[in-house]
């Protein structure tokens, strides 16, 4: 099982768009190196929404390469589409992922009984471990625990990111799906409540700017340790606010930009971060004692 820190890693791009390796080999080397525990491959924080299939299987390729086993590498493969998440989650098999991210079809508002039919079409498709992704603000449909429930029982799924930050819904959930199914939080500030709970860890927007912070908060909590996990979220706590000031993954790509880590690259229609949200951001990097 995949636990503790997995960084949703952000695309360096420049700034016409296009996807800059270099920066992103320097970035994958920097996580391993400050103790990232796994790294999620063109997710929501990646763009995946403005990468074409070609341009994402590249990216996927790249990173599964520079990461040369050192850490798992998961990818993001959901689509509204079942044929097309099909698709993409072969290709990731194809290019030696440790796992797959799957988001729950976003636009078209599936049932309850057509998220399942959906995951169970994929997941019967590809052998390979597929993780379930609820986000409903950001795809207009929620999976509901009895939902993952029933998912939980079909071969290849072996875990899901709950994203709702609802954390009641991590004891319906473990309470349908048992010790051996992962539950991952993808709410950077529950995170510690959620991996105080019981927790596999999580799934981390954060991460990509405090990544040995974040890897240290999250293995405390998972250790049952409240005051060290406090103590260490409480430097995390602005960023986890700040860097969803303006729409993920804006806020996120500035803070590593001015890390200078990475350029000043985003895809349309997402546009660079505002200048009046400059200072906040700044001033959340510095409590991280970051920059």
């Amino acid at each position: 099982m995949i636990q503790g820190s997995i960084v949703a890693l952000v695309t360096p791009m420049f700034e016409n768009g296009d996807v800059d390796k270099e920066s992103l080999k320097k970035l994958v080397d920097y996580h391993i190196e400050k103790g990232t525990d796994a790294l999620v491959a063109v997710g929501t924080t990646g763009e995946s929404a403005t990468l074409d299939e070609n341009e994402h299987c590249d990216v996927i390729k790249f990173i599964v390469d520079v990461t040369d086993r050192r850490i798992p590498v998961i990818a993001g493969t959901g689509a509204n589409s079942t044929k097309e998440a099909i698709t993409l989650t072969q290709k990731a098999k194809s290019l030696g992922v440790d796992a797959c991210l799957i988001v729950t079809p976003y636009y078209n508002k599936p049932t309850q009984e057509g998220l399942y039919l959906h995951h169970k079409a994929i997941a019967e498709a590809v052998d390979i471990p597929q993780i379930l992704y609820n986000v409903p603000g950001r795809t207009a449909c929620d999976m509901l625990p009895e939902t993952i429930g029933r998912l939980s029982h079909v071969a290849n799924i072996v875990g899901v990111k709950e994203a709702t930050g609802q954390l009641s819904r991590f004891k319906e959930i473990r309470d349908l799906v048992g010790t051996d199914f992962a539950i991952y939080t993808g709410d950077d500030a529950s995170s510690r409540e959620f991996c105080l709970l019981g927790g596999n860890g999580t799934i981390t927007v954060t991460g990509n700017v405090a990544p040995r912070l974040v890897h240290d908060m999250i293995w405390a909590a998972m250790a049952g340790d409240k005051e060290v996990s406090l103590a260490l979220d409480n430097k995390l706590a602005a960023l986890h606010s700040s860097l969803f000031i303006q729409s993920n993954p804006i806020p996120v790509k500035w803070a590593v930009a001015e890390m200078g880590l990475i350029g000043k690259g985003i895809r349309l229609p997402l546009t660079w971060l505002t200048a009046d949200c400059f200072d906040l951001v700044r001033d959340a990097l510095h409590q991280a004692e970051v920059i």
